[in-house]
């Protein structure tokens, strides 16, 4: 089995008595996706800092390759990469030349470089916009460049903070086929991220944080399994939520209430779905739990602040 090579330990961190990151613990193995779910303050982001050596724990260790954060932050930035939620590109520099500037910062020598700018551009399906500059490219383009820079010294770890944030579907699918692609290539990922699809393709373990804390963590399949009923009858329009004082509710292991819709959750789909056809004026959708249905289980439907 392969060892961890990067490892957080009971981090914590404050900002005027209000703890952001409380007790966070977690392991990274070569060839891993590890994804960070949580809503809006959960303390996501502080902690990819913590893990980064841009902000300081209160308490708590961070490990990497053998070396300790800050102690030995030169050591283990030279390992990492990094992709913001806010791209960082020069504007003043072409593509090719962001990621020249970029390589200048880890001292990689001009030969290798010259060698790796075109692969990256290549693999970023930038190649023909090698000479323009970030103003002319559209929001995929950027991000597959902001993820190209990031490779620029050829990471064991990409540190990737919401990289598909503000893309259409069609930029999304491409970042995520490229993203597998790196894993697949043994590289490893901390990912942090608000949409549940991309975590549930792309990681193979999943923390869910909350108020700072890890509440629950696991593969895609466990955590479904380990907090969910197999299957969702999600039931839309007017009149809808008046089912849930029915009999339809005997049929369910639990029933959420939002606006105009029921969510009814149940190992016995088809009572459910029978006793429905009587109400044919209702929208219904019948399908496997998700990591969405997990994540509004566990942190709740209600709106947080910054949302």
């Amino acid at each position: 089995m392969l060892q961890s090579f990067f490892h957080c330990e009971n981090l914590i961190k404050s900002y005027s008595n209000n703890t952001v990151v409380d007790g966070v613990s977690f392991s990274i193995k070569p060839g891993e996706c590890l994804g960070v779910i949580g809503p809006n303050g959960a303390g996501k982001t502080t902690t990819l800092r913590i893990c980064l050596g841009l902000t300081t724990p209160d308490a708590g260790q961070v490990t990497a390759f053998g070396h300790k954060m800050p102690e030995d932050a030169l050591q283990i930035k030279s390992r990492l990469g990094v992709v913001s939620q806010f791209d960082t590109l020069d504007p003043d520099f072409t593509c090719a030349e962001n990621l020249q500037v970029y390589g200048n910062y880890f001292g990689i020598d001009r030969k290798t470089l010259a060698s790796r700018i075109p692969a990256l551009l290549e693999f970023a399906s930038l190649t023909p916009k090698a000479d323009a500059k970030p103003a002319e490219l559209s929001g995929g383009m950027k991000r597959r460049l902001s993820l190209a820079r990031a490779l620029i010294n050829n990471p064991d770890l990409l540190l990737l903070d919401e990289p598909t944030t503000g893309l259409d579907p069609q930029a999304r699918h491409l970042m995520w086929e490229r993203l597998s692609q790196l894993v697949k290539n043994g590289k490893s990922i901390l990912l942090t991220t608000h949409f549940m699809d991309e975590a549930e393709r792309l990681c193979h373990r999943i923390i869910v944080l909350d108020h700072g804390k890890i509440i629950a963590t696991g593969t895609p399949h466990e955590l479904l399994r380990e907090h969910l009923e197999p299957e969702v009858i999600e039931v839309f329009g007017q009149g809808a939520p008046e089912l849930r004082n029915k009999f339809l509710s005997t049929f369910a292991s639990r029933i959420e209430v939002t606006g105009e819709s029921i969510y009814f959750y149940t190992s016995t789909a088809n009572q459910i779905l029978d006793e429905l056809k009587a109400y044919p004026k209702l929208r219904v959708l019948h399908r496997p739990v998700n990591l969405e249905d997990l994540f509004l289980k566990l942190t709740g439907r209600q709106m947080r602040e910054g949302s």
